[in-house]
């Protein structure tokens, strides 16, 4: 099974259907250049509490999570830089501040991005 810290999960996620990562047990949302939501799995939904409709194909981080719109996450991921990093975080969902990890990931010859979710405790 896929891993939150499993090593290349950049290249895991870009091969990955809808339906495989539907069944990964951390959230994941994929990103284009323009930081606009392509895709974005069930785990990322529990969590945010906010169903596909309405994050797919909306600029991430001004209309669906500005709690994330800063330099430690929007401004790496917007970066045409690799990355492969991993952070402590501390999400404001719906006020109820929820302290989870977040791996970013980008690089490549695919432009795509990924900042995937995993609740801590």
């Amino acid at each position: 099974m896929t891993s939150f810290e499993q090593p290349a999960l950049h290249a895991t996620l870009l091969a990955a259907s809808d339906s495989e990562l539907d069944e990964l047990p951390f959230g994941v949302v994929e990103l284009g250049t323009d930081l606009i939501c392509t895709r974005y799995n069930a785990a990322e939904s529990r969590i945010s509490g906010l169903g596909p409709e309405r994050v797919i194909g909306r600029t991430f981080f001004d209309t669906v999570a500005p709690c994330m719109n800063n330099y430690l996450v929007r401004d790496r991921l917007a970066s045409s830089e690799p990355l492969d990093d991993i952070i402590d975080y501390v999400l404001s969902v719906k006020l109820n501040p929820q302290r989870v990890r977040l791996r970013l990931l980008a690089g490549g010859a695919d432009e795509r991005r990924f900042l995937c979710v995993e609740p801590v405790g």
